[in-house]
This record gives structure tokens, sequence and C-alpha cells, in this order.
């Protein structure tokens, strides 16, 4: 038995909370990001072989893989079907010198600061017909520049915050409040000038809670996306894969992905499914786009419940640790507002099973409360009553 007192509130996660976050194509000028993005999202924007093509930030979306979500479209073969998506920004190439204003400069890493997640692209692909910014071709050191700027960027943004709540404080000593928020802001600014990324530290609720005000750039999770040449990718073996996992597991440990925006191009331009199947099974790859949008959702700390019937199947698109209430709020304002209890089914469990009725009857239909932490997965009904108009705040 827990003793009063015993229970711990769990640390804020770092990042804006919602459902409705996005992930930021991220890298040098000319590394296939504007290609990734476009067969990514089945968009045509621009991708021509010179810097800064992309000038402002396209967004799109895409739906999210889901076996689950299509066992249950043909168990229901309901009228219409919703999946997850993840939403997707295409951001501008970084050069050296972008935190000081070189290139696109501040607009574009005010773009990387509007969105939650970084999909960093470096190039690995040698192709004298698509120039490289820096010369030559060198990932590892591509990939030092974009973290070096990011850093340096988010030193000059603490730095002003520091000297703000300094100016505060000097005036007025005697608020406890501001006084601890500069100390967090000093611990937070001495951790990056020593070249550290803010979101390699296990950091304190209180100190979370004031990273979240700031929206830093190297608070933001990242996946490494390696674009290599159709034929490296379908070896499974390029010289510079070692190398850069060697960099990042030396810093953040984040997913690796090896993907070749020229296969991809390939599979877009066969006529059908049957065509692209037949094609993969004779080169002896597949594409990593499933895995590469899957990642890119988790990564945002993002899960989804069903909602599943003959009218409609639904993937409802939340972030991790919603309590069933705000699970709710998802469908509608009025079923959270009422909220009673929520009628769920794992998945796992409806799929062995084969029915609701044969899950109510081997126990696993469980009634959950307000305090019910939503799992990735659940088929959920929702239960509410709103005998009352809601109160004008």
């Amino acid at each position: 038995m827990s003793k009063k007192g015993d229970h711990v509130e769990p640390i804020p996660l770092l990042g804006r909370f919602g459902s409705n976050l996005e992930a930021g194509i991220v890298g040098l000028p000319n590394v296939g990001k504007s290609t990734l993005f476009n067969i990514l999202t089945n968009s045509c924007i621009p991708a021509e072989n010179f810097p800064f093509c992309t000038n402002d930030p396209n967004h799109s979306r895409v739906a999210v893989p889901d076996e689950r979500f299509d066992f249950l479209v043909n168990y229901h073969k309901p009228a219409s079907s919703v999946p997850a998506f993840l939403q997707i920004t295409d951001i501008a190439g970084l050069v050296k010198g972008a935190s000081e204003g070189q290139g696109l400069g501040n607009a574009f890493l005010s773009h990387i600061r509007a969105v939650d997640a970084i999909f960093h692209v470096v190039r690995v692909f040698e192709d004298e017909e698509v120039s490289h910014v820096e010369g030559n071709v060198d990932p590892v050191r591509d990939l030092q520049i974009i973290s070096d700027e990011l850093i340096l960027k988010d030193i000059e943004f603490v730095q002003t915050r520091y000297d703000s709540v300094a100016q505060v404080v000097k005036r007025q000593p005697n608020d406890k409040t501001k006084k601890l928020e500069l100390e967090s802001v000093e611990k937070i600014l001495e951790f990056i000038k020593q070249k550290k990324e803010i979101r390699t530290e296990a950091w304190k609720a209180a100190e979370v809670e004031i990273l979240n005000q700031m929206q830093l750039l190297t608070a933001k999770p990242v996946i490494y996306l390696v674009n290599m040449t159709a034929n490296d990718y379908i070896k499974k073996k390029n010289k510079w894969l070692p190398k850069i996992k060697e960099w990042i597991d030396s810093r953040t440990k984040e997913p690796l992905i090896p993907v070749s925006a020229q296969f991809e191009k390939r599979l877009t331009e066969l006529p059908d499914n049957e065509a692209r199947e037949k094609y993969c099974k004779e080169c002896g790859a597949t594409s990593n786009l499933p895995k590469v949008i899957k990642t890119g959702y988790h990564a945002l700390q993002l899960v989804h419940f069903f909602t599943a019937g003959s009218d409609e199947v639904k993937c409802w698109t939340i972030r991790a640790g919603t309590k069933a209430p705000q699970g709710a709020g998802k469908i509608h304002t009025d079923f959270e507002r009422g909220f009673i209890c929520a009628e769920i089914m794992a998945f796992n469990d409806f799929k062995e099973l084969g029915s609701e009725g044969a899950c109510r009857a081997s126990g696993k239909y469980l009634q959950k409360g307000k305090e019910y932490i939503m799992n990735d997965g659940d088929i959920v009904l929702f239960k509410f009553n709103v005998s009352q108009p809601q109160k004008k705040k």
C-alpha cells in the first residue's frame, strides 16, 4: 500500500502540448529535401538544382501507415474512413553562417522554430549535375554545420532571455519566482554554451516549463534521413553510413534512416501498386517512407485511438499521456465537458477475440474514468451527458 505523498508527478514533455504538431524537413541546399517532401506528400513543388529554391516553407500532410487501421476498415467496411496524419513542412536550405544572417538566415531559423520535430536530410550521393553548397560531399561536416548553427541561434536566444530576466531581478530583488527563473535560464545558457543540444539533457519540471516557453531549436527531436543513390540504397551500402552513425551516436543516439529520393521517385513513376511490388521484388529493396512517416509521428510523442463502426473508422491523434476526458474532447468539446466514462477495447484484444461481444464476454471491454491515460490503439466509445449549458467565462 502506497503512503500519502508517494505519488510523483511526471516531468512534462519538451515541446508544445497538442496534437496538431509538425515535422520540418531541414538540411543544406541541394541535399534532396524538396524531392523527398514531394514524394512523401505527393506534392509538386519546385525541386531545382540551385540554393534556396524553397524560399517560403511548404506545408502538407501525409497519412500515417497503420496496419491496425487497415484491419478495422476491412472488418467494418465503413461508409468512410479517416487515417491519422503527419503534418510536414519543407524548409529552405541552411548554409554556414545562418545564425548570423547568411543565406536565408534568420527566416530559415524562424521556420524551424515553428515546427516541433526535425527530419534532418543529409546527402551522401555524388552527382556532378547537382551542386553541393560546400563544394564536395562530406555528410559529417554537413551535419556539424547545421548542429552548430542551431546551437549558436539558441545561445543568442537564451542570452536575450537571461538579460531580460536579470534586469527584472535587479529591479525586484525580492521576487522569488523571477530569481528561480533566472537560475534556470542561467543553467540552460551554460549548458548550450558547451555546444550541447537541449534535448540530450534530463531537465527538471520547472526547467522544462521554461524551455517550452522558448521553443529552442535544439530541444526538438531529430530523425536523420541519409539520402543516397538508388544503387547504394538497393545494396544497403555506402561508405559514409558508419561515420554518420558514429557522429549521431556520440551525441544523441537518435534514429538514422537510409532513404533514396532517386529510388522513391522511380517507384512513383511506375503505373500501379502491382508494378511497384514487382520492381521491389526484382531489386530486393522496398520503400523506407512508411518508416520515415511513423518515426516522425512518434518522435512528436503522438499516438492515436480509434472510433470504429459501420458508419466510420477514424483515427484520433493525441499527445502521449493524454487522459480520457481530453481524448474525448478531440471528438467534440461536449464529450469532454460532460464526460462520464470511456469504454475501451485494446486493439490486440479485439483482433484476437474477433468481436466486441467476445471482448465483453472475456472481460476485455473495460470502463475507464477521468484519470485513465489513453493508450495508442485503444478502440473507444465515450459516454457523456451535458445537461446544463456551458458556463460563460
